[in-house]
């Protein structure tokens, strides 16, 4: 099973906003297998040592390189950390605290150092996780499988998850059309799925609660409906697995799982690049580094693109937004692009992380205005 600990969008302004003497950003790829993670701590380890390169270089006060090199030789040798990843790892250090985040993209390598922490790289693990898990609801079995985006789907263990309908309602089967009261025929077979349906939604609640991610539906009618109609959960996607779970394996039903999000993640680039072309046309759309820094400094960026493998070092002006590129990164200029994200965070605008061939133009990002600037 996948470990994953996204940060929430309180999170990443928190973590946008702040400023320091020292903020290093480290990202790795990772494997959730226990017995291969001898290499991403190795990793983490090789980039810990380019983090200090890039300090000694900078001049940096040795007494705060040397705490924040100490937190991050501390997770390093955290046997019982490594036991629980997922496929990429972030560490955001500072010489005085060191917080991690477990997500289920796929990350390039990287360093970077600064006054502030580089963001970017976790942007696409909000806007698009690659993992869900699949409600395989039928009248004679329930389970809950995990899907991640190469890895085998594996069955979650859900406390007080029925086994079935029939057990869950009391009765030796939903299915008797005998009178009781109100409960008769097809309607009181809909009023006993309705229970079943609750007590798998209860059930659900325990391991969902404080969770984003996309939830799955494969059933069929009339439980499809029903299990619909009393969903508590606000990310069950709208689209489900059509055909009954009882003839699927997890392996096929993770297959059409990630096709339904692969559409998700597709119809709404391709929704969001119509509006770009549109806001263009109207002069409230750009391309262009300086124009969405001097935006984003004004809090004029509705949403934006950005590449989230990119660094392109530099700074941006506080006041006017103004772009200084740099030639080289370094422990005293920091991501452009990133910071220019950040600015948008903060003022409430959405930061969409993707790859470079998913933004118009194949640019290193795009902006959505609020207003022409």
């Amino acid at each position: 099973m996948l470990y994953v600990d996204i940060p929430s969008l309180a999170d990443v302004k928190s973590l946008a906003a702040h400023r320091g003497d020292i903020c290093a950003s480290l990202y790795l790829p990772t494997t959730p297998v226990t017995r291969e993670v001898a290499g991403d701590r190795i990793e983490l380890k090789n980039l810990a040592k380019e983090a200090l390169r890039q300090l000694d270089a900078a001049k940096a006060d040795p007494r705060r390189v040397a705490a924040l090199m100490e937190h991050l030789d501390d997770l390093v040798d955290d046997d019982e950390f490594w036991r629980f990843q997922a496929r990429s790892l972030a560490v955001l250090a500072t010489p005085d605290n060191v917080r991690t985040f477990r997500v289920p993209n796929a990350l390039v390598a990287m360093v970077e150092v600064s006054d502030r922490f580089h963001l970017k790289p976790l942007l696409r693990a909000i806007a698009f996780p690659n993992t869900c898990l699949v409600l395989a609801l039928a009248e004679g079995a329930v389970r809950v499988i995990e899907v991640s985006a190469d890895l085998p789907p594996a069955v979650v263990k859900v406390d007080g998850l029925p086994k079935d309908a029939a057990s869950a309602v009391g009765r030796s089967t939903v299915n008797d059309r005998s009178p009781s009261g109100r409960i008769q025929g097809s309607e009181g077979q809909k009023v006993l799925l309705r229970q079943f349906a609750r007590k798998v939604d209860h059930a659900l609640r325990g391991l969902l609660t404080g969770s984003d991610i996309p939830l799955v539906l494969a059933a069929v009618e009339p439980l499809l409906s029903i299990y619909r109609s009393v969903n508590t959960y606000a990310h069950l996607i709208a689209a489900g697995i059509d055909g009954s779970p009882v003839y699927s394996t997890d392996a096929q039903l993770a297959d059409r799982a990630r096709a339904l999000l692969d559409g998700l993640y597709r119809d709404e680039i391709g929704q969001w690049k119509k509006l770009f072309a549109v806001r263009e046309s109207e002069g409230r759309a750009t391309a262009d580094i300086a124009q969405a820094a001097r935006a984003a400094t004004f809090g004029a960026v509705d949403s934006m693109l950005v590449d989230i493998d990119e660094v392109i070092p530099g700074a941006v002006d506080e006041k006017d937004g103004a772009v200084t590129f740099a030639k080289a990164a370094g422990a005293g200029n920091y991501g452009v692009v990133d910071e220019i994200a950040s600015r948008v965070i903060r003022s409430g605008g959405r930061i969409l992380g993707v790859r470079k061939a998913d933004i118009p133009g194949g640019k290193s990002l795009a902006a959505i205005l609020r207003y022409a600037v």
